[in-house]
Parts: C-alpha cells; sequence; structure tokens
C-alpha cells in the first residue's frame, strides 16, 4: 500500500489547481486522472475567458491548462494518467485501476490523509425516435474530436440545445469545417450568453426558440433531422414539422455531476436541479460532510470553468491550512479573497440562482 498525503481524483481545472495550491504550500500531492493528459475540459476550450483578469479574462483554455501543468510539474505534483480510481474506502484509502505502457493492468492501494474529488459532470441525454442512430452525439463529444482529436464528427450537423454548451460548440464546428444547418432549442429564448449567440447567427447559423427535435432518421446512420415548434405546454405542434439533411446530430442538454465517488464513501447529498441533479453537500472549505473528503468542481454542481478553479483553490488552501502548511490567518485571508471571487462569478442572471442553490448546500451542511 502506498501512502500520500493528498490525493485529489480528476486532473480537470478543479483538481489541478486543488493540487497545485496544496503542493504549493508544501504538501505531497498524488493526482489520478483517467486521460491521457490532464487538463481535463480546458484542453477543448479554445474560445478566450470572460470577466476581469483575476478570472483570466482573454486567455484560452488550453492556454489555462497548460500553465496549470507547469505550476503542478513546478510545485512537485505527481500525476498518474491512463488511471482511474474505482474505489473509497475507510481510513481514506483510494482503489486505483492504473494502465500501463504495455497495455497491463494494476491496482493500487492509496492511503491519504486528505481526497479530493473532482470527478467532473457528464453529458445528458436526449430520447427520441433515432437517437440511437450513429451520428447522435454530445456536443462535448463533438467538441472533443474537432479540439483534442482535430477529427470532424459530420459535415451538416443540427445542434440541440442553445446554452453556451450548444452555442460555443456549434461555432467550433465551424471553425473546425462543418455546416452547422441550426440550432434548436425548446425554450422560447436561448440559454447561454449572447454574444455567443450574435458570433453564430453572423456567421449564419438560425437559432430555432420553441422547436423540439421529433426525429433522426437514416438508415446506417443520420440521414435526416426532423423537427417541430412546441407549445407553452412543451407539446409539439402539428402540421410545423421541418426537415433537415444532417449527418450529425449534436446534443448540449446540459450536465449532471458524476457523484458517484463520493456516494460510495457516503457523503451527503441532496437533488438541486439548479446545478444539475444530485449533488453532495460540503461546507465553506469544500469538505464534504465525510471529514477529510474534499468535493470541488462540477461533481458539486454544474458551473463555469473560472468557478472550478476557484473551488479548487478553495479546497487545496483547507487543505494546507488542515496538514500546518499555512496558519489560521494565512488560510483565512486567502478564503476570503477566494470567496469574493467565487460571488463575483455567480453575479447576474445567469448566476444568481446558482449562488441561491450553492447556499442551500452550506446551508444543509451544518444541519
Amino acid at each position: 500500500m502506498i501512502k500520500k498525503e493528498v490525493v485529489v481524483i480528476g486532473g480537470g481545472p478543479s483538481g489541478l489547481s486543488a493540487a497545485v495550491e496544496t503542493a504549493k504550500k508544501g504538501a505531497e500531492v498524488l493526482v489520478v486522472d483517467e486521460n491521457l493528459r490532464a487538463g481535463g475540459q480546458l484542453f477543448k476550450q479554445i474560445h478566450k475567458f470572460f470577466g476581469s483578469s483575476a478570472h483570466r479574462a482573454g486567455i484560452r483554455g488550453i492556454d489555462i491548462a497548460s500553465e496549470l501543468l507547469e505550476e503542478a510539474r513546478e510545485y512537485g505534483v505527481e500525476v498518474w494518467l491512463n488511471s482511474v480510481a474505482v474505489g473509497l474506502f475507510k481510513e481514506k484509502k483510494v482503489a486505483i485501476k492504473k494502465t500501463l505502457v504495455d497495455n497491463s493492468e494494476k491496482l493500487e492501494i492509496i492511503q491519504a490523509k486528505k481526497i479530493v474529488i473532482a470527478t467532473g459532470a457528464s453529458e445528458n441525454a436526449v430520447r427520441f425516435k433515432g437517437w440511437t442512430l450513429p451520428g447522435v452525439m454530445g456536443a462535448g463529444a463533438a467538441q472533443t474530436m474537432i479540439n483534442v482529436n482535430r477529427v470532424l464528427p459530420g459535415k451538416r450537423i443540427l445542434m440541440i440545445g442553445s446554452g453556451n454548451v450548444g452555442l460555443i460548440v456549434s461555432y467550433q464546428l465551424l471553425q473546425a469545417g462543418a455546416e452547422v444547418v441550426g440550432v434548436i432549442e425548446a425554450a422560447p429564448q436561448i440559454g447561454g450568453y449572447g454574444v455567443h449567440a450574435a458570433k453564430i447567427r453572423r456567421a449564419g447559423v438560425p437559432i430555432y426558440t420553441s422547436h423540439t427535435i421529433q426525429e433522426a432518421r437514416g438508415k446506417k446512420g443520420v440521414e435526416e433531422a426532423v423537427i417541430c415548434e412546441v407549445d407553452d405546454k412543451w407539446q409539439p405542434i402539428r402540421g410545423t414539422e421541418k426537415v433537415f439533411k444532417v449527418d450529425t446530430i449534436t446534443i448540449a442538454a446540459g450536465l449532471k455531476p458524476l457523484i458517484e465517488l463520493a456516494m460510495m464513501h457516503d457523503c451527503k447529498c441532496s437533488f438541486i436541479p439548479q446545478l444539475g441533479g444530485w449533488v453532495p453537500l460540503h461546507d465553506k472549505n469544500m469538505e464534504s460532510t465525510n471529514p477529510g473528503i474534499y468535493l470541488v468542481g462540477d461533481v458539486t454542481g454544474v458551473e463555469e470553468a473560472n468557478t472550478a478553479l476557484e473551488e479548487g483553490r478553495l479546497a487545496g488552501t483547507a487543505i494546507a491550512e488542515a496538514l500546518k502548511y499555512i496558519s489560521l490567518e494565512d488560510a483565512g485571508q486567502l478564503k476570503k479573497e477566494i470567496w469574493q471571487r467565487l460571488n463575483e462569478l455567480r453575479m447576474g442572471p445567469f448566476g444568481e440562482a446558482r449562488m441561491l442553490a450553492k447556499n442551500k448546500i452550506l446551508t444543509a451542511c451544518k444541519i
């Protein structure tokens, strides 16, 4: 059995941020990630971030990921790639399945003092007639194909969902050389930022609000998509069907937190729709109801990459404090600054509901 001070499960923005913040204070940190490269969603985000300089405004996600990985190397963070956390046990033990260079597998048991769960979220599916045809995929999968693997998922694409993911990925598909025939949205208005919607509208992509998909048609794969209007009760309106010749349908219908590891270790959870569904409870230090286990990023509720980065810093600071690498006073000041930035990120029409939902988590954690 291997002993480590801190084990971070998930090498995305929140996990790397937590690892760096803890390691720079002097702690020994191991990051475990199932992918071939750490960085998570950041390597798919080729667009520039918004906000203030404190929130990395004007910097692309791929560059932020590179900076985080460089900091991790600088502060001695150990990173295991191609490695999956398959279980959590009592006394802060983690079971890790490693895939070795020869493609064989090895199971390692890690004894940790503190554990950070940064497992992120998975894409929601939309079920409709023909939804299992080849060519129907999540928007995140399409984004991975074009921005990480450099493979075009299709030539003519219909996007379902006008949230920020649907709008951003639509624009990136255009940049990659695909034709986006339209974006459909069941709600009467777009769900994402106007600046993202304006970019694809200027490129000639129509956005169909109050529309849903009825059917995907094709023999061996997607050949056509049938959409129609919906009424104020979300029911299809007969006679309003439109048919598009497409070879790909991408779904941007939101995300749900990946809470399985947290549940496995008896972290209390609550169902909060504004945050994507079931989420594990945590306090203001991002510590779960199971002492010593911390939660950061989308596993605590689906938000933005900047929020994930700040939550990672918050947990990292709290862990460094708990392990006596930083004084109570210094930790308190750092956490105060991080919370100020988090609250700023959650201001405005899109963030207010998430702020209220996060406050609900903090309140529930005290019960």
